[in-house]
């Protein structure tokens, strides 16, 4: 024990005296990483090659095309994709500056000596990408001695609560915790040597992951303080498709504008069928072309035979599909409520005294796979024992959420893309957080409590006059088509994939005219220019004599 503190205590502060860590690493590490969970053998395995290509492929670019972009990340695997990216943004043509933190984990804290080590092998390992980019880190430009100013520091500490949030899975924030502690000092120190190196040195655009949590989403803060130009990325569970925002957090999937160009464009037959096939594969438990994920265990068994399982009777039923707590999609996204867990405790009780209904709580099945508290915890801090007619199914129950779907009278949702599946249905859903199909003509989206209760009691008096019209339907498929396959753009390195994915797609190839026909909207999209959302001719979708009924105020966002 002696020995463990008597080195922690040497490693303290051998930390504060310039090179000591850095000639220790070269001595004892010689060029190799301090752990598994920050080895960047891969990218030094590559570097050279995709170097190679970029260069040859390096395109001349007049001045006013040319961009001064700063690139920022941290994590190991952020760092190696993001290099890759880099790289390809400088082979056509732009000037790269790759920012960086060299931490292994973002929950865990490390110190100083050993920080200052890794840092000293992640410049190491891409000290080779100077030919044609400027790797930085964000390390190096860190001054204790200055503090993030007062302007900025609430969105710093906003940052590090959605830290703590999606670390915990979790939505209460104890800021006192050493998590919380440990996030908002992190993200001050990327936050204060972010800010110090693009004011003496100001980008045309910050090109970061997310920007909603961890040190990407302070360096993403900072930026907008400056009224730098920000595109945020992420990718989803489709191969070969990144999402993309400019001047916002990517993962509010803000589709306004899509849908603005988009929404008078009916589908063709081949597009009608693509929508169709991938809802099918979603509702069966399969999996569907180049999405890798599986939305279901379970496949359908039909509404009959869930009405038995649950006994079920004739009274209205009403669905509320749960999140799972502390989501990314979920975090920040309340309306009304402070947070998801306080609409679920107040929906509830309400429901608690409801009979003339029958309500069912199905819990997200992503719950199987999270260590934070489940929705059921939450219920049954409310009510212990449910009454009758409420229903409370599993994560683990085999019950597949579209037999559901097919009885529902009424859907209740925060931000779950099961309340755009079930307009699809022609099932009304009210819609509780900022959620993409939001505001986009098929659901009910209340701004306070007194209209969320308002719609409750005006649809539940008689849900079968509240069905979707026939409009309204093809408007929620029309909508999700545009969402699956409109929204995301095209790319070739998918995150999770992209080092399987070099071998069909290098660097040489994506830079050649033939990837960049493919690719080359996204690059520039990437690089700030406004997205061009391409339409056909547009034709009106046909309309039915049906109208949907009049609710009196509040009213449905149409």
């Amino acid at each position: 024990m002696r020995s463990m503190i008597k080195k922690s205590e040497i490693k303290r502060f051998l930390g504060d005296i310039p090179l000591t860590a850095e000639i220790y690493w070269q001595v004892r590490q010689s060029g190799k990483p301090l752990s598994k969970n920050f080895s960047l053998r891969r990218s030094r395995k590559w570097l050279p090659i995709w170097i190679s290509e970029a260069s040859n492929a390096k395109r001349s670019l007049e001045g006013t095309d040319s961009k001064k972009v700063f690139i920022f990340t941290t994590l190991r695997y952020w760092i190696e994709h993001a290099t890759l990216m880099g790289i390809a943004l400088a082979g056509l043509g732009h000037e790269i500056s790759l920012a960086f933190l060299p931490y292994a984990n973002w929950h865990t804290r490390i110190n100083r000596f050993d920080l200052r080590r890794h840092n000293a092998y992640a410049k190491h390992i891409l000290h080779p990408a100077e030919k044609i980019l400027k790797p930085v880190s964000l390390l190096d430009f860190y001054d204790r001695d200055q503090k993030v100013p007062d302007k900025l520091r609430p969105y710093i500490d906003a940052v590090s609560i959605r830290d703590y949030q999606y670390t915990l899975q979790v939505e209460e924030v104890d800021t006192s915790s050493d998590l919380y502690l440990l996030r908002q000092q992190r993200n001050a120190q990327a936050a204060q040597a972010a800010l110090r190196l693009m004011k003496s040195n100001r980008p045309d655009l910050l090109l970061t992951p997310n920007g909603s949590i961890l040190e990407m989403g302070a360096v993403y803060q900072v930026a907008r303080y400056l009224d730098i130009p920000v595109v945020t990325y992420e990718f989803g569970e489709q191969r070969d498709r990144i999402w993309l925002a400019y001047n916002t957090e990517v993962m509010l999937q803000e589709t306004n504008e899509m849908w603005s160009v988009l929404k008078e464009t009916p589908l063709d037959k081949n597009q009608t069928e693509k929508i169709r096939s991938l809802y099918a594969s979603r509702k069966g438990a399969d999996l569907w072309e180049n999405f890798s994920r599986r939305w279901q265990d379970n496949p359908t068994q039909g509404g009959l035979k869930v009405r038995q399982q649950l006994n079920l009777d004739s009274r209205p039923i009403i669905l509320l599909a749960a999140n799972v707590i502390g989501d990314s999609l979920t975090l920040g996204r309340q309306v009304f409520t402070n947070n998801m867990t306080e609409w679920l405790k107040r929906t509830i009780l309400n429901f608690a005294e409801r009979r003339e209904v029958q309500l069912i709580i199905r819990i997200h099945p992503g719950e199987r796979y999270t260590r934070g508290p489940s929705v059921s915890d939450v219920i049954n801090q409310v009510i212990a024992d449910l009454p009758d007619h409420i229903h409370l199914i599993g994560a683990n129950e085999p019950i597949n959420t579209y037999d559901l779907i097919e009885i529902t009278d009424l859907g209740l949702v925060y931000t779950t893309t099961v309340g755009m599946e079930m307009a699809m249905s022609g099932i009304p859903v009210i819609v509780i957080g900022k959620t993409h199909y939001r505001g986009k003509g098929f659901t009910y989206d209340p701004s306070s409590w007194e209209e969320y209760e308002s719609f409750l009691n005006q649809i539940i008096s008689d849900p079968r006059i509240f069905r979707l019209t026939h409009d309204q339907v093809n408007n929620a498929w029309n909508y999700a088509y545009k969402f699956f396959f409109e929204y995301p753009c095209t790319f070739p390195w998918h995150l999770l994939h992209f080092w399987n994915e070099l071998e069909e797609w290098s660097v040489s190839r994506v830079l050649s005219d033939e990837g960049q026909e493919i690719y080359g909207g996204t690059f520039r999209y990437l690089l700030g220019e406004p997205r061009k959302w391409v339409t056909d001719e547009i034709v009106s979708i046909s309309s039915n004599n049906s109208k949907h009924p009049s609710i009196s105020s509040p009213v449905m966002h149409l």
